[in-house]
């Protein structure tokens, strides 16, 4: 099975359990991503020659309003087996760039196949921009690594919710002020 088989086989696994907790999630596979848009001109003060350019993503999970607007949540890269230098240092590029465009968005890669291997350390030192990472023992998950990668899709989510608030409604009166944010590191 090639990788673009095994995200799809993955995305039928957890999609409907998703959507099960929260029926305004979408999960796609191979869906274009801005990560940048350029300004080419102006009429007036307003933007009049626009470029958007896209990356594909392996995983693009989406909020729909019910009106036709979404928003990109999480995206997740996915890698079979092996994660190169090369490999670690691009997807996280990739991450950043993403996020400059969608700076509430969070991203992750999950490797499938990885045997009894822990995530490489490869990972850590050049995965600057992942917000996650999740490997799997084989191509097709346990049913707790299944459980785990939903729980942390919507975790995920959430945070991208609370950062969207957090980032869109600083300057109001009435917004929800914080004394603190704290980004907890969790490992198993």
């Amino acid at each position: 099975m090639n990788e673009r088989a095994w995200v799809a086989s993955t995305i039928s696994l957890i999609s409907e359990r998703m959507r099960e907790v929260d029926a305004s999630l979408r999960m796609s596979c191979g869906s274009k991503l801005s990560y940048a848009h350029e300004i080419r001109g102006y009429t007036g003060n307003v933007p009049a020659l626009q470029n958007t350019i896209a990356y594909e993503t392996d995983v693009l999970i989406t909020e729909e309003n019910g009106e036709g607007v979404w928003k990109p949540r999480v995206v997740i890269e996915a890698k079979l087996g092996k994660v190169s230098t090369h490999d670690a240092i691009t997807y996280s590029e990739k991450a950043s760039t993403h996020k400059k465009v969608h700076p509430y968005l969070r991203y992750g890669i999950l490797i499938g196949d990885r045997k009894h291997y822990p995530l490489p350390g490869r990972l850590f030192r050049h995965g600057a921009y992942f917000d996650f990472m999740l490997s799997w023992v084989d191509m097709t998950p346990a049913e707790a690594e299944l459980s785990i990668l939903l729980s942390l899709i919507l975790e995920e989510v959430k945070a991208s919710r609370d950062l969207e608030d957090i980032l869109y409604t600083s300057r109001k009166p009435n917004r929800t002020k914080y004394t603190l944010l704290h980004k907890p590191l969790r490992l198993q």
